[in-house]
């Protein structure tokens, strides 16, 4: 029996990154967690400690700074693509890096240039493979988006075993916190108007839909992105059922016509799906 090294990188992981632009008095704020990996001709120093093609991590750090000051962040995309042509080009042993960008977004307090308040809501992020051939792929995407219907959410007819006690709804608070991930089929102009035109799509088809089922809500929410979105050619999205229950009152004598419920955190339904054009392109590593 032969033993043989797998498939492997390395990198550095969270590499927080606050970017300040200033236009005269007016600023411009960009706060990123930046992730990379590198991958290559990394043989000898798994097998042997060689550590000549390996470029530290703490170099890929350095980089990140660097290349926003040099740089500057505008879309996340763009600057993950930049760092990741950078270490495939700039370094002999690397073949393959990957990097993944989650930003977090701040407004403007509008009494000063100057002045910020974090924003709440969903994680802007983004997933970039570049090798040294020069193939690349995107990924964009967006997490904890929280969202919620008080009424419009249906689910029965479902199979029943000797097990099951939940009982049928015909009308329930549907909510869920998104993470959607979404592969672009080529070139984008600008990812940021992409990226508002795919999050405006997710959230109309969420609030448009009668849903009989979350999964049915899902492909609803796929099916209007990538209709509205030629840009994009697959989307991945993971909606936990964040279920909300009527209270019973009825020991206090009072009713409960879906007016009053527990938010319960766990244990909760998860449901994953992908949805795509027939006609997309193989994803090759976009998904890795």
């Amino acid at each position: 029996m032969a033993i043989i090294l797998g498939p492997n990188r390395y990198g550095k992981a969270e590499t927080r990154l606050v970017r300040v632009t200033r236009d005269g008095a007016t600023h411009h704020l960009k706060d990123v967690n930046v992730s990379t990996s590198l991958s290559g001709d990394m043989e000898a120093v798994h097998l042997t400690g060689d550590n000549t093609a390996v470029l530290p991590t703490d170099t890929q750090k350095n980089t990140v700074y660097a290349l926003a000051r040099k740089h500057g962040v505008d879309q996340v995309e763009d600057f993950a693509l930049l760092l990741a042509r950078h270490f495939t080009t700039a370094q002999q042993a690397i073949r393959h890096a990957r990097v993944e960008v989650e930003e977090y977004a701040w407004d403007r307090i509008p009494v000063t240039g100057h002045s910020f308040v974090r924003r709440g809501g969903e994680v802007r992020t983004c997933v970039v493979h570049h090798d040294r051939d020069g193939r690349a792929t995107v990924v964009s995407g967006l997490t904890d988006l929280v969202v919620l219907n008080t009424t419009g959410s249906e689910f029965h007819g479902y199979a029943v075993d000797e097990y099951t006690t939940l009982p049928p709804a015909t009308d329930r608070v549907l909510a869920t916190a998104v993470t959607a991930r979404w592969r672009h089929a080529g070139d984008t102009p600008s990812y940021g108007d992409s990226y508002e035109r795919v999050r405006s799509c997710l959230l109309e088809a969420f609030a448009g839909t009668h849903s009989l089922s979350l999964q049915q809500t899902l492909y609803a929410m796929g099916e209007r992105a990538l209709s509205e979105c030629p840009e994009i050619c697959e989307i991945r999205l993971a909606l936990p059922n964040r279920h909300h229950f009527a209270v019973d009152l009825s020991p206090f004598g009072l009713d409960n016509d879906n007016e009053v419920f527990h938010a319960a955190d766990r244990p909760y339904g998860l449901i994953e799906g992908t949805v795509l054009r027939d006609d997309a392109p193989e994803p090759g590593f976009a998904w890795e």
